[in-house]
């Protein structure tokens, strides 16, 4: 199964932000983790900020993937993406300080804060960070 690729395409508000083929692709969902080979029943997922990881014939590429949506077919992946970033494009100590904002607006919540909002800065912060290790 491993052998046989899907297509994929990554496509964010501002580019198409890759478009190619893989053998695997795995991703946070509001299920859990997911990982996809070619032949997957056809279904949509929402996205979670996480790790998305490509397996292909060259080797594996990960990404920073933000809350969206995928259209998983057999052949074909569709991902539509707040925002989706390669490990070159983020800024370590940017994503650093948003954590750890994000994580003193958990900590000293007040009825004024928005815990869901909190919670999915804090996701994308570390997903970030994930990325680059």
């Amino acid at each position: 199964m491993a052998d046989r690729v899907f297509t994929i395409r990554i496509i964010t508000p501002e580019r198409v932000f890759y478009e190619g083929e893989a053998s695997m692709a795995e991703f946070n969902t509001s299920e859990g983790e997911m990982g996809v080979y070619a032949g997957h029943i056809p279904m949509t997922v929402i996205l979670k900020p996480g790790v998305l990881t490509l397996t292909q014939a060259e080797g594996r590429k990960e990404a920073a993937l933000h809350t969206g949506f995928a259209e998983i077919l057999p052949e074909s992946i569709t991902v539509l993406a707040e925002a989706a970033e390669w490990p070159g494009e983020i800024d370590i100590a940017r994503a650093q300080a948003a954590r750890e904002r994000a994580e003193k607006r958990l900590r000293e919540h007040s009825p004024s804060t928005d815990i869901a909002r909190a919670e999915t800065a804090l996701q994308r912060a570390i997903a970030r960070i994930e990325t680059l290790r």
